[in-house]
Order: structure tokens, then C-alpha cells, then sequence
């Protein structure tokens, strides 16, 4: 048996070992094939779907490669789009917190907001057309099919028509319209909170409040509204920002007014008679009117121009023409309409006289604030009331005298007073030559004639009233003619011509008539009243004749019955006259007293003389009260208390209108009243 040698160990150990390895790696390969088997599987599902994937594209590689460069082209405009896009959606958190945490910084995101849109907006259309020309290139090169062009141009067509919409807003899911939302919010609330009304210590002390020079809202207030104001216009929303300010400014302002109770702007003409009625709304409307334009809409003016001052002129004259008219400019201008379209008297002339001195007191504010042309109704308006109130007054003063002339026709006073139209129309024609009227009524006339291409000189007005003050002195010519007792005539003339002196005396119209006249005026009242004295209680001394009685020629029954009558006569006479006279009235304390004196001088000392000398004749008799009916002091006293004025009994102005023109009432300060 052969040796084996060491070799031939060592090789077998070798070949071995190689067939072990050889083993082990087929094992493995085995697993490994075992193990792909699954993936081959999946592999092989899926290869439909690449296929499919792949199908539409059907061009040759030389095309493939050709068409790359120009996708790649139109891919790199859209990519910026979308970028842009996605930084849009980054500022969302901030535009959506509260702006009054940190105004100017959300501003600056909002404007970066606006620039990102309007990179969108500019270039979404540029990415579309690119990408509209790969697809058309596509279609022309035959790369994809028919299916797959027409899917794309579905989608670039239905991105097209969104941008031609304008529907920008869609590119940032409404980001913009939340923004500026919060910004009218808060541009609302700004002003809310600054907008307070103007504090008033009373109404009484208007005219002494200084206009307002400061802006009333604060500097940094009013920077805040001009920031937000200029991101809103940006954005197309000036309109909604100024019907916020006027909201809220027009508001401020109406509550401003509410302290001075102005009510009585809504009155209309069917609630009243007259003007003297509502003289004094006339009169607080001047003051309230005042106040509104140097105070109210002063302020306003200077404020709309400090807020919309960077947007424009017209923007500014606008938003103030808005807030005047909400806040009741019109309605203090309708009142005045009113008033000139009420019925004519004389008191009205003295009303329209007032308006038109406040609103020429106001004009050159109203020239000012009321200018634009944005305040075209509040100017139509003014022009309107201003052109009433002047035809008004002018008409009125110039129909005073015939007005005057036809109450001549009228009654005189049954009680020998003075008839109420001469006690008002000598007050009244005194206020229209004083400073407080005078003035004004010439502006009134001077306007008045110059639209009629009229001349005026001031002699018109003066020549107007002394005519009126002639015509009164007619009437009362013509009325003591109506009396039927001359007595009570010459008393009448004796009270009017009392009147006319000591009213017209030391006044404007008593200047102009003249010492003559008022000296003639003096003298009359001296006429009449010796004319009444005479032909009155001056013949009831006659009556107590001392005449029979000196000699006792018949005895003393004899002198006692005739003492009798001639008490009797005097008694009956006294009687009578006292009734009618005490019906009487005479205004004017001092011609009161006087006419009261001269009667007592003229019968008590004759009466007393007459009753010491033969009462006693009479006192024993037992009828002796009906003879020594009076003492002298009960005599001198009821003669002493004659001529009282009787509330309620005055002469009054009522006589028939035949022209329509005057109301019959006249205010009551100018009724005729007692001179204390």
C-alpha cells in the first residue's frame, strides 16, 4: 500500500475546504434567489404602470434631449412663483394678530404683503405663458400624445382665466382682505376712542367760549389714521375709510349739540302761529349757530385736513362737507327757512333782521368751511335763507306804512287809552333807528334795491319811518273823531299826545322829528287836558252856587232845602261821571297823577269850602246821608284813584286786517302796560 505523502494531504485538505466554500456560497445564492423571487414579483406588477407613465411620451431621445432646455426655462419662472407663494403664507401669522399691538410694524408686513402680490400678480401670467409654450412645443414635436397635451392645456387654460377674473386675492386665500379688515377695525377704534364730545360749562355762556385752536385729537393719534389711511387707499378702500371717519366725527359733534337742547330745529311751520312764538328758539338759534361753526365745525375742518391732508383737497372737502351736513348744519338752515316762511308782521322783520345779522356775522366763516364745491347743498341752501331773509324784510318795511294807514279804519280804544299800535309802533321804529338795528336794515335795503339795479340812499329809511310816525298822528286824528263823547275825545288826544312826547323824547326818531315837534306835541297834551277839565269835573263846582244862600233871604228851612238840591245836583253829577271815568285809563303814572291832581284842585277845595260853610244845614236833617253823601277825604280819594290801568283792558291792535299782511297779536313787551 502506497505511503501518502504530506502533499497529497494538504491538497486534499485544500480541494476541501474550496468544496465547502463552493457549498456555502451556492446556500447562499439559493437563499438570495429564493429571496428576490417576491421582488421580481413586485417588479413585474409595476411595470404597467411605468409603461403607462411613460407612454405619452413617444419622441425619439434625440427629441427628448431638445426638449429639456425648454422645460427647464419655463420650470424656473414657476418655481419663483411658487416660492414667492409660500413666503406669502409665511407672514400669515402676523397679519392676523391685533395691529395696536405694534402698528407701524404690521404696516411694514402688510406692504410687504402687497409687494409679494404684486410680484404674484405680474408674474403668474409670465410663468403661464412659458409654460403655455413648452406645451405648445410639446404638441408640435410629437413628444406626447393627444391625451396627455390636452390635460395640460386644460389646466394652464383654467389658471389663465382665474388671473384674467382678477382674482389676485385667491393667491393669498384671502390674507390681504383679512389684513386690511383688521386696519378699518382698528382706524374705527382710534377715532372712537379719541373722538369726545366738546364739554359746554352752560349754554348761557356761548358766546364767551374761545373758538378751539388745537386739533382735537392728539398728534400721534392723528399719524396713527394717516398710516392706516394710506395702506386702505392703497388697497382701494379710501371710501370705506372716510364713511368711518364721517361715521364717528359726524356723531362726535351731534353730541356736542345735545347739551344745547336744540329740539326746536325740528319744528315745523304748522306748529306755531307767528313768530312770536318762537322768538326765543329765534334768538338762541343765532347763539346755537354760532357756536356750531367757530367752536364744532371749526375743529372738524382743521381736522379733516389734518387726517386726509396727504390724499387730497377734494378727498378732505368732501369728508368735512359730509360730516357738516350729518351733523346738523342743514337743520339749523331749515329752521331758518321756516321762520321766513311764516306769516308777515312787523315783529318778523325784526327776526329776519336777527338771522340775517348772524349769519353776516358768519360769513366770512361760512365762505371758508362751506366754499368747496364739495359743500355745493350747504351753499344752495345758505344763498336760499339769505335771499328769503332779505326779500322778507325789505317787503315788510316797505308795506309798514300802508299797514299803519290801514288800521286808520279801526275803532279807537273804548276806554281813551292809547291804542297798542301807537305804543308798539313808536317802541318799534325807536329799535329799527337804533345802533342795535339800524345798521342791518340798511344792509338788508342796500342788498334789497341792488338786485332790483336800484339805487339806495340812507334818506329812504329815515323819510320810511318818519311817514309811519305821520301816518300815527292821522290815525289819531281820525280816531278821536269817532267818539261820540267829545270828552272822552279830547281825553284820548290828551293821552296820545302825552305818549308821543315823553316816548319819542331823548330817542333816536324824537331826534329826528325835533324839539319843535315833540314842544307842539307837549302843548297839545296841555290843550286837551284843560279842554277836559273844563268840560268835565270843571262844572261840578257850578253846581255847589253859594248863590240865595249869603242873605238867609227865605230863612233857614229855605237856605237848608236849597242846599238839599244843589247837593243833589252835585251828588247826581259827581255819580255819574266818576262811573263813566273810572272805565277810563291813562298808562302814564306822572299824567296820571297830574290829571287826577288838577280834578281834585278843581272839586275838592270848592266842595270842602262849600260843606263847612252849609253842611250843617243838612247834617241834622234825617236824611242827611243822601245829601252829605261824600266826605272830602272819600272824595279826594276816589278822585285821586281814577284812570287805573285794568289788566285786560288795554286798547289793543285787533282791529280788521284788510290786507292780510299783520297778525293782530304783538309780543307782550309791547302791549301797553302801567308806568310804574
Amino acid at each position: 500500500m502506497a505511503v501518502v505523502s504530506d502533499s497529497m494531504i494538504e491538497k486534499l485538505a485544500s480541494a476541501r475546504k474550496s468544496l465547502k466554500s463552493s457549498l456555502e456560497k451556492s446556500k447562499t445564492l439559493g437563499l438570495a434567489l429564493e429571496k428576490s423571487g417576491p421582488r421580481l414579483e413586485e417588479i413585474n406588477q409595476r411595470l404597467p404602470t411605468l409603461e403607462a407613465a411613460v407612454r405619452p411620451i413617444r419622441a425619439q431621445k434625440e427629441a427628448l434631449v431638445a426638449v429639456g432646455g425648454h422645460i427647464n426655462r419655463a420650470v424656473s419662472p414657476a418655481a419663483a412663483v411658487l416660492n414667492v407663494f409660500d413666503a406669502v403664507h409665511g407672514l400669515e401669522k402676523s397679519l392676523l394678530s391685533d395691529p395696536r399691538n405694534d402698528l407701524p410694524g404690521y404696516l411694514s408686513v402688510l406692504k410687504r404683503l402687497e409687494e409679494a402680490l404684486k410680484f404674484l400678480g405680474d408674474n403668474c401670467g409670465l410663468a403661464i405663458q412659458w409654460l403655455e409654450d413648452i406645451v405648445e412645443y410639446l404638441e408640435d414635436n410629437l413628444v406626447a400624445d393627444d391625451r396627455y397635451v390636452s390635460n395640460l392645456k386644460k389646466s394652464l387654460k383654467n389658471l389663465r382665466d382665474l388671473q384674467n377674473d382678477g382674482e389676485r386675492a385667491r393667491l393669498d386665500g384671502g390674507l390681504l382682505e383679512a389684513a386690511l379688515d383688521k386696519l378699518e377695525c382698528e382706524f374705527r377704534l382710534l377715532l372712537t376712542e379719541n373722538s369726545v364730545p366738546l364739554p359746554m360749562s352752560s349754554p348761557s355762556a356761548l358766546g364767551e367760549q374761545p373758538c378751539i385752536a388745537p386739533s382735537p385729537l392728539p398728534v400721534t393719534v392723528i399719524q396713527k389714521l394717516q398710516a392706516i389711511i394710506g395702506r386702505l387707499t392703497a388697497n382701494k378702500r379710501l371710501e370705506k375709510c372716510i364713511s368711518i371717519y364721517v361715521e364717528i366725527r359726524s356723531s362726535n359733534v351731534r353730541a356736542s349739540l345735545q347739551a344745547l337742547d336744540l329740539d326746536y330745529l325740528e319744528i315745523s311751520i304748522s306748529e306755531f302761529n307767528d313768530v312770536q312764538s318762537i322768538e326765543g328758539y329765534i334768538a338762541q338759534w343765532g347763539k346755537h349757530l354760532e357756536f356750531a361753526v367757530k367752536h364744532l365745525f371749526e375743529a372738524e375742518y382743521k381736522l379733516c385736513n389734518d387726517v386726509f391732508e396727504r390724499i387730497g383737497l377734494d378727498v378732505w372737502m368732501g369728508c368735512f362737507a359730509k360730516i357738516a351736513a350729518q351733523a346738523g348744519i342743514l337743520a339749523f338752515l331749515q329752521f331758518g327757512k321756516m321762520v321766513t316762511e311764516s306769516k308777515k308782521d312787523p315783529i318778523k322783520l325784526l327776526k329776519l333782521l336777527d338771522i340775517f345779522a348772524s349769519l353776516n356775522k358768519l360769513r366770512l366763516d361760512f365762505n371758508r368751511l362751506f366754499g368747496g364745491a364739495a359743500c355745493i347743498e350747504i351753499q344752495n341752501l345758505t344763498r336760499d335763507l339769505i335771499k328769503r331773509v332779505i326779500e322778507g324784510a325789505a317787503e315788510i318795511f316797505w308795506e309798514l306804512l300802508v299797514q299803519v294807514e290801514l288800521q286808520r279804519q279801526t275803532t279807537p280804544p273804548s276806554d281813551g287809552s292809547v291804542p297798542r299800535l301807537v305804543s308798539f309802533l313808536t317802541d318799534y321804529c325807536n329799535r329799527l333807528l337804533g345802533d342795535g338795528y339800524k345798521p342791518i336794515l340798511t344792509q338788508v335795503l342796500v342788498i334789497h334795491r341792488n338786485w332790483k339795479h336800484e339805487k339806495f340812499q340812507e334818506r329812504l329809511l329815515v323819510d320810511a319811518i318818519l311817514n309811519i310816525t305821520k301816518a300815527i298822528e292821522h290815525n289819531l286824528e281820525t280816531w278821536s273823531k269817532g267818539y261820540e263823547d267829545a270828552t272822552l275825545s279830547n281825553f284820548f288826544l290828551m293821552n296820545n299826545h302825552w305818549h308821543l312826547h315823553k316816548h319819542l323824547k331823548g330817542t333816536k326818531l324824537g331826534d329826528l322829528l325835533g324839539d319843535s315837534w315833540l314842544k307842539e306835541h307837549d302843548q297839545s297834551k296841555d290843550y286837551y287836558s284843560a279842554i277836559f277839565l273844563k268840560d268835565s269835573w270843571g262844572k261840578l263846582p257850578s253846581l255847589l252856587s253859594r248863590e240865595g244862600l249869603m242873605l238867609f233871604s227865605g230863612g233857614r228851612a229855605t237856605a237848608r232845602e236849597l242846599v238839599k238840591k244843589r247837593l243833589k245836583s252835585f251828588n247826581e253829577a259827581f255819580d255819574d261821571m266818576y262811573k263813566k271815568q273810572s272805565n277810563w285809563v291813562v298808562s302814564e303814572k306822572d299824567l296820571r297823577e297830574k290829571t287826577c291832581q288838577l280834578i281834585v284842585q278843581a272839586v275838592v277845595p270848592v266842595y270842602r269850602s262849600y260843606m263847612q260853610n252849609y253842611g250843617p244845614l243838612v247834617e241834622q236833617d234825617p236824611s242827611a246821608s243822601k245829601y252829605a253823601k261824600y266826605t272830602v277825604q272819600t272824595l279826594e280819594k276816589m278822585l285821586a284813584s281814577l284812570f287805573q290801568p285794568k289788566p285786560g283792558k288795554y286798547a289793543s291792535f285787533n282791529g280788521r286786517q284788510p290786507s292780510g299782511k299783520f297778525s293782530n297779536g304783538l309780543p307782550d313787551q309791547y302791549h301797553s302796560s302801567p308806568r310804574g
